[in-house]
């Protein structure tokens, strides 16, 4: 089966071509960030009109390099959700536009379940049952993962998720939007231990997440080491923006060895933008091998939002025989937990 994937639930425009038996043909993206990056954040509006824009034209690009007709398509996937409605609202018309043009099934795609398979890409591939961290824009959770479509929220934040809030402390420190990356790399400068930020919600039982008071936390000590223009020195930014860092990294690494810990698996995904950070990929590789555990990632270019993850997703969901009827339905909210279980003979 050959599918073609669109991904447009935020600010980058996803678009890949994947056959279950030779894998990935081709995939190409289009990210907004220079739009969007003079406002601090995605405006919903702008990043529905980019979409407009440029989808059509790397479906065209994709189509090509994977030497591609629309009469070799079996199906077309495309997010419907979670995300912005106007931005999921460009690429589910399209695709489903499309389908009924060329004649073939179209199936609306749950976003984190495609950051959740994305490292089934890779070479070698993680085996069902395993715990999930998905760590991806507004969405930080933790999933036992049974099979696909068997998902069971094992814990989600509860206010700000991780990506939100290296955002908001790379606005606090004049850094450009999006903070991970901003703040990953003024933290390689940073001095450790002169600042130790809290590790939130992990003395307490349980998986749940909260990071607004860490955010708080970091407003304040930007705040008492601000000199005249507002920030603190060049060096005292770096010790904050590592102080933070370690501070997001050591409660995501606790919450998922206990995590595992409790559910008895071995084996750890982590999946969404967040996953691609260094320091996170180091402490959870020496923090699970103390308990003869194993994590996965995607590739990095498929840690952000990617068609190729969709394409992947709406493969294994068409290969099992799931159809939808025809209609345009796009979800801003959409409990992964509430997903339609597959199962594949």
């Amino acid at each position: 089966m050959r599918v073609l994937g669109i991904e447009t639930s935020c600010d980058e425009t996803g678009i890949a071509v994947y056959d279950h038996e030779q894998g990935l043909l081709a995939h190409a993206l289009y990210s907004q960030v220079a739009v969007h990056a003079e406002y601090g954040g995605v405006v919903p509006e702008l990043a529905s009109r980019d979409h407009v824009r440029k989808i059509l034209p790397l479906i065209d690009q994709v189509m090509a390099q994977a030497q591609t007709s629309p009469a070799q398509l079996d199906g077309i996937a495309y997010t419907a959700g979670p995300g912005l409605i106007g931005a999921l609202m460009v690429g589910a018309s399209v695709g489903r536009a499309l389908a009924y043009g060329w004649q073939i099934p179209a199936l609306g795609v749950h976003h984190m379940e495609g950051h959740l398979l994305a490292p089934m890409l890779e070479a070698h591939p993680p085996e069902f049952p395993f715990v999930a961290l998905l760590v991806s824009g507004g969405h930080t959770q933790l999933v036992a993962v049974q099979s696909l479509g068997d998902y069971t929220l094992l814990g989600e934040s509860l206010d700000d998720a991780a990506g939100e809030a290296f955002d908001k402390a790379a606005k606090m420190l004049d850094l450009d939007y999006p903070g991970g990356p901003h703040i990953a790399k003024l933290a390689e400068r940073g001095q450790p231990g002169r600042f130790t930020f809290p590790r939130p919600m992990v003395d307490r039982p349980g998986l749940d997440f909260s990071f607004s008071g860490l955010k708080t936390h970091t407003l304040n000590t930007v705040a008492e080491h601000a000199g005249a223009d507002g920030l603190p020195d060049e060096q005292t930014c770096a010790d904050i923006a590592l102080a933070f860092q370690t501070a997001v990294v050591s409660t995501l690494v606790i919450k998922c060895r206990r995590a595992l810990e409790q559910t008895g698996m071995r084996t750890l995904v982590i999946a969404g933008g967040v996953s691609a950070n260094t320091q996170l990929r180091a402490e959870l590789r020496s923090a699970l091998e103390k308990i003869g555990a194993e994590v996965f990632y995607a590739r990095h270019e498929f840690c952000t939002d990617n068609g190729a993850m969709i394409a992947y997703a709406g493969c294994q969901r068409l290969l099992a025989g799931q159809r939808e009827p025809l209609g345009v339905t796009v979800r801003a909210r959409w409990p992964l937990d509430s997903l339609e279980r597959i199962n594949r003979s």
